[in-house]
């Protein structure tokens, strides 16, 4: 086959090779013979010809380009990016797990059977819930399950239910879960200390009431402290309580969902428990259920027998079905396995307490520069508002984009939607107060550049490979595939 097109490789020079590959030693005949002639070459392919070393450097300057946890802090809000410890990732390779099928029979994979088994108590334990499925592949098929699981409640009583209230600090993907399972949302209002409304919340429930999602603590950051009057409400009502555990990572070894009253929450593995998903992947969102919602749980659910094996258990006639295609996403369950196991329970506990530490520490230093309008009882996160910032002609993103040249990751913005401005921080548990010291230095300095050089913060960033976009552009004519560039009838590789 003739190739068509010719192609400028920028890095190729005639002559360089960066392999030795053996003569071919299969006869002409046999090509013929069992390759058709219309797809062999005629002449050979236009490949680059660099060195080894060129094309090691090649891909390792293209892996900084991206900013990743390991270059830097990401202070990446409600989305954890923590350290993730390599021996997870190694773990996760051995042979026994990644080299695996999930068609094998049960006799030959017993080990990973053991494996999602034993992390299935660890998150029981955990939750305090009783029982859970590591099926959902991220924390909103979690939440879909879980509102599934809910809708299958009610159905099975032959109760009909329309809504399911959302806060106005719901996760984004709460009011999709519901609408996608067949109810209806009510919004509840947040009362002057950035919690539920509790008025709110009592003038709306009735007997269509099917439950309710909460993120604890919510995602200002702030620990629901009125959670068992909330719970015991819509309990009284007949609905259920889901908890939104995105937030997880502020409670482990603290306080449990199901002791705070919630019937079903999802956990993120791939946040709370290694495995920081940055790229949109890969992810895991178990889900943990009381004791009355067990059935409902998807198939199958991995069982331990009397004779200490495993097996998978498909006989559950209540189940709300297979959500994932065969049992979820089995190398992050592994990872999260091997963290919990790693930092057993007070390890855990202190993870909790420093990731609290750590966000109220960095809240502390930025105070003074930054309105922080929901400050009493921060966890693990806290909310900034830049309205003084943006009255002086800088806007959250503008800080955002400007901590991309400060070596940063920017944090989450324009979320919670009911703060204007909002600029949410997490410092996670793993970083250091010398990184904590200068980050809050960077913030404070942009501060300053207002007043003496905005237009370094209104044309930031401009040290990334990639410089500040059209975000109207960007959003409304998104350009996500590479494409050759022609040059004078030729097209260059870049």
């Amino acid at each position: 086959m003739e190739s068509k097109t010719n192609i400028i490789f920028r890095e190729s020079i005639p002559g360089k090779s960066g392999a030795s590959v053996p003569p071919c030693d299969v006869p002409e005949h046999a090509l013929s013979e069992f390759i058709p002639n219309h797809v062999l070459r005629e002449s050979p392919p236009n490949l680059p010809e660099v060195t080894e070393p060129e094309v090691v450097r090649h891909f390792v300057n293209l892996s900084v380009k991206n900013h990743h946890v390991d270059r830097d802090f990401y202070p990446l809000g409600s989305c954890t990016m923590k350290y993730n410890p390599k021996i997870n990732e190694k773990i996760a390779s051995l042979d026994g797990f990644a080299g695996i099928h999930p068609l094998q029979s049960v006799e030959t994979v017993q080990g990973a059977l053991r494996v999602m088994w034993e992390l299935e108590q660890m998150l029981l334990k955990i939750t305090g819930m009783s029982a859970a499925t590591l099926q959902p592949s991220a924390g909103s098929q979690g939440e879909f399950v879980g509102i599934l699981i809910m809708k299958k409640y009610h159905d099975e009583r032959n109760d009909s239910r329309k809504y399911i209230f959302i806060p106005e600090t719901a996760h984004g993907t709460n009011p999709a879960s519901v609408i996608l399972a067949g109810y209806q949302i009510k919004k509840i209002k947040s009362d002057s200390r950035g919690r539920v409304d509790l008025a709110h919340l009592k003038q709306n429930l009735d007997q269509h009431t099917a439950g309710m999602m909460l993120t604890q603590p919510n995602t200002l950051g702030l620990f629901e402290d009125q959670i068992l009057d909330i719970t015991s409400l819509v309990h009284e009502a007949g609905g259920l309580m889901y908890m939104d555990g995105a937030n997880l990572n502020a409670l482990v070894g603290i306080t449990k969902p199901a002791d705070m009253g919630f019937d079903i929450t999802h956990i993120n593995l791939h946040k709370t428990f290694s495995t920081p998903h940055g790229g949109g992947g890969p992810g895991a969102g178990p889900i943990a259920v009381t004791e009355q919602l067990a059935k409902y749980l998807p198939i199958p659910v991995v069982v331990k027998k009397r004779d200490e094996s495993f097996d998978w258990d498909y006989d559950r006639s209540a189940s709300v079905g297979r959500v994932h295609s065969y049992f979820g996403n089995f190398s992050i369950l592994v990872r999260a396995w091997a963290y919990i196991l790693s930092m057993g329970e007070q390890g855990l506990k202190e993870m909790t307490k420093n990731a609290i530490l750590n966000a109220n520490y960095l809240k502390y230093l930025l105070k003074d520069t930054y309105h922080i309008p929901f400050s009493e009882g921060t966890m693990h996160e806290f909310v900034i508002s830049a309205v003084d910032q943006k009255k002086r002609g800088i806007r959250a993103l503008d800080i955002a984009k400007s901590l991309l040249d400060n070596g940063y990751h920017a944090p989450t913005v324009y979320f919670p939607i009911n703060l204007p401005e909002a600029i949410m921080v997490e410092p996670t548990e793993s970083e250091t107060k010398n990184t904590l010291d200068e980050f809050a230095q960077s913030m404070i300095d942009i501060d300053s550049l207002i007043d003496t050089d905005p237009e370094s913060l209104t044309q930031a960033p401009i040290t990334t490979p990639v410089r500040r976009l059209d975000e109207t552009k960007a959003n409304r004519e998104p350009d996500i595939r590479w494409k050759f560039q022609k040059t004078d009838n030729l097209k260059e590789v870049n």
